[in-house]
């Protein structure tokens, strides 16, 4: 039996933030995308869009993608006031045409944050994530080859909740949905799935207290538990990792007070 096609075709305003660079002035302009397939994503509207530009001689919508499959998290814009547009659980990349009516009027505005600089149009400079995980998310562990690696228990919840804190793709929608551009889900997330596992316990005080150290250098603002990142999250990342990053950072903070000075640096957690 053919499936049936419910695709349908249908024109909307796109009203975009246009700036040519960090130190230019922006503005919202209003393009016309008329007869699209609502089977379209939304990155491929745009594509559209840009080829038309093109044709006329004008200057593309400047975006960031690469995989297209929810996966790099690159490809993060503000649609409609919400970071990745309407939809739960995804990125804007998996963000569809059939989520909006005939004749709307969409309006697309890059990640608004001070740690994340604009460089045109709907990019921004997600640069201060790296500079994070470079302060803190590594192990000093030698796993070895797979059969090394599987010959240290995990038990199955520890495993279950350290997968799902490595689903974060670092796209920057959890900074953009909090009203304090704060880090805290990301860096969670970051922090938990290697302090879960026996291989990320030698580094585990170190590592939360130099990545959350980093992130307030960065600029990121504080968290004041409205959860709008975990509601934003293309992944779902439950804001529970925050309470869990909390009280590795206060134990972390108490053990380096009282650590005697002959002590290595960063001793991890039991």
């Amino acid at each position: 039996m053919v499936a049936e096609n419910t695709s349908k075709t249908l024109s909307v305003t796109l009203r975009v933030w246009r700036q040519a660079g960090p130190d230019a002035p922006g503005r919202f302009v209003d393009y016309p995308a008329k007869n699209l397939n609502s089977s379209m994503s939304f990155l491929e509207m745009l594509d559209v869009v840009n080829d038309e530009l093109t044709k006329r001689g004008e200057e593309p919508i400047a975006f960031a993608h690469d995989c297209r499959e929810g996966i790099c998290g690159t490809c993060s814009c503000t649609i409609n006031g919400k970071p990745h547009g309407p939809g739960h659980g995804i990125a804007t990349c998996q963000t569809y045409l059939r989520s909006f009516k005939d004749g709307d009027t969409i309006v697309v505005e890059p990640f608004r944050a001070r740690a994340f600089p604009l460089v045109k149009d709907l990019v921004v400079d997600r640069a201060a994530f790296d500079q994070i995980i470079q302060a803190g998310g590594f192990i000093s562990v030698r796993t070895g080859a797979a059969p090394d690696a599987n010959s240290i228990p995990v038990p199955k919840p520890d495993a279950d909740l350290a997968m799902d804190a490595a689903a974060c793709i670092g796209c920057g929608a959890c900074v953009a949905a909090c009203k304090n551009a704060s880090a805290m889900l990301f860096v969670a997330a970051k922090v938990s799935q290697l302090g879960l596992l026996p291989q990320g316990q030698p580094e585990r005080d170190q590592r939360v207290l130099a990545m959350v150290g980093k992130m307030d250098e960065l600029g990121f603002g504080n968290c004041t538990n409205q959860y709008e990142c975990s509601a934003a999250c293309p992944k779902s990342i439950s804001h529970d990792f925050i309470a869990r990053m909390n009280r590795d950072y206060l134990t972390a903070s108490i053990r380096a007070t009282f650590k005697p000075a002959s002590a290595s640096a960063g001793g991890g957690a039991g």
